[in-house]
C-alpha cells in the first residue's frame, strides 16, 4: 500500500474545490446526455441516441480525468451528487439545442478554471486543463454542426430522419 502524504501538496483547496466542482458539471453532462439518448432511443431516434450514449460515456471519461488529476496530486476527488435530470424532451432540435447550451458552459467553467490557475501561477494544473480546452473547441463544433443540420434539412416531411443520418455521422 503506497503511503500518501497530503500536507505537503502544489494544489490548493481552492483549486481543489473549483476541480472537483468541474468533477460535478462533467457528471451532470454525462446524466444529462444519457437521458437524452434514452428519450432518443425511445422515439426511434437510432443514431441521435448512439451520438450520445457516446457522449454521455465521454463526459464521464472527462470527470475520471479530473477524479485522477486530483488524487494523484494529493487532493480528494469527491463524487459528485447528480441533481435530478430531466427525462422527457419535445423534440430532437430542444435536445440539441440543449447540447449546446450545456457544451458551452461548461467551456465557461473551464476557462474559469484555467483563469484561476494562471492566477495563483499553478502552471502544472493550468497544464493539465489545456487537454480539456482544446476538447471543448471540438464539443461545442460538433453540437453547433448537429443544430445547423435542422436548419439545412428543415424538420418537415423526411427531415427529422435525415437529420438523424447525419447526427449519426457526426459521432464517427
Amino acid at each position: 500500500m503506497k503511503k500518501i502524504i497530503t500536507l505537503k501538496r502544489s494544489l490548493t483547496e481552492e483549486t481543489e474545490s473549483l476541480l472537483n466542482q468541474q468533477i460535478t458539471m462533467e457528471g451532470i453532462s454525462s446524466a444529462h446526455y444519457l437521458a437524452m439518448a434514452s428519450w432518443c432511443d425511445r422515439k426511434g431516434y437510432d443514431h441521435s441516441a448512439k451520438f450520445l450514449y457516446h457522449h454521455s460515456e465521454e463526459e464521464r471519461t472527462h470527470m475520471l480525468k479530473l477524479v485522477h488529476y486530483i488524487n494523484d496530486v494529493g487532493g480528494h476527488a469527491l463524487q459528485p451528487k447528480i441533481t435530478p435530470v430531466k427525462q422527457q424532451f419535445n423534440t430532437l432540435r430542444a435536445i440539441f439545442d440543449s447540447v449546446l447550451t450545456q457544451e458551452i458552459n461548461v467551456t465557461k467553467s473551464i476557462y474559469d478554471l484555467a483563469d484561476h490557475c494562471l492566477s495563483i501561477k499553478d502552471f502544472g494544473t493550468f497544464n493539465f486543463l489545456q487537454w480539456f480546452i482544446t476538447e471543448q473547441r471540438e464539443e461545442e463544433m460538433i453540437a453547433r454542426r448537429a443544430l445547423e443540420l435542422f436548419d439545412i434539412i428543415g424538420e418537415e416531411g423526411m427531415g427529422l430522419y435525415m437529420i438523424d443520418q447525419e447526427i449519426g455521422k457526426l459521432a464517427e
